[in-house]
């Protein structure tokens, strides 16, 4: 779901936004060139990370092994692309209300939690008409998994398409703020959320009442 979605986010995104967004308040983005990047600082590392595992006997075995200091890592150089993107506007930064921050991060919650539960009915959808409790959306873990990765939007994919825009929606900074502000706010809410599903399947009580 996760490779999937960052491909066709690759090839849709760049037209969506000159589509749906830029044409509407008469800006022009630079399609093309917004594709090239995403092409190259997303899909080619990708698959030049899958061909690397492939092929290099012992490495998937070896990250598989160091799976949590290369998270750290990643959460390191992923941590510094914003950082960089906002320390540009720092001054302009200072300027920004709170009140203005405060909206960016409400909305940033709301389209998650729209995310969530349209992911979460067409899961619903999808087990029902696939036979239910033989479809592969009948075992929890399967759902779960599917409804938060679908709902979550990746950061990377964000800076690269505001890095691309050229300044056309304004600072770059300053648009990636709320991007981060988001990203960090979904990763909140999820954890709250996978929390309540690990306590709701251990408790004996919700599966008595499942037995009954």
């Amino acid at each position: 779901m996760t490779i999937i979605s960052n491909l066709l986010g690759i090839m849709i995104v760049p037209f969506s936004i000159s589509k749906f967004i830029a044409a509407g308040v008469g800006i022009s983005v630079p399609t093309k060139q917004l594709f090239k990047s995403l092409v190259l600082t997303l899909l080619i590392p990708l698959i030049l990370g899958k061909v690397l595992r492939e092929s290099i006997t012992g490495l998937s075995e070896f990250v598989d092994q160091n799976r949590k200091l290369f998270s750290k890592i990643s959460a390191i150089f992923l941590s510094l692309v914003p950082w960089m993107q906002v320390s540009r506007s720092r001054s302009l930064l200072l300027m920004v209300k709170p009140q203005v921050f405060l909206v960016a991060i409400w909305m940033g919650t709301f389209l998650h939690l729209i995310l969530l539960a349209f992911n979460a009915f067409s899961v619903w959808s999808l087990s029902v008409i696939s036979g239910d409790r033989q479809s592969v959306f009948a075992k929890k873990e399967n759902t779960n998994a599917v409804v938060l990765v679908a709902s979550q939007k990746t950061l990377p994919v964000l800076v690269a398409v505001v890095e691309q825009l050229g300044g056309a929606f304004g600072e770059s900074g300053l648009l990636v703020l709320p991007c981060v502000a988001a990203h960090l706010t979904q990763i909140i809410m999820d954890s709250f959320l996978v929390n309540f599903w690990l306590r709701r399947d251990k408790d004996p009580s919700s599966n008595n009442a499942k037995v009954a």
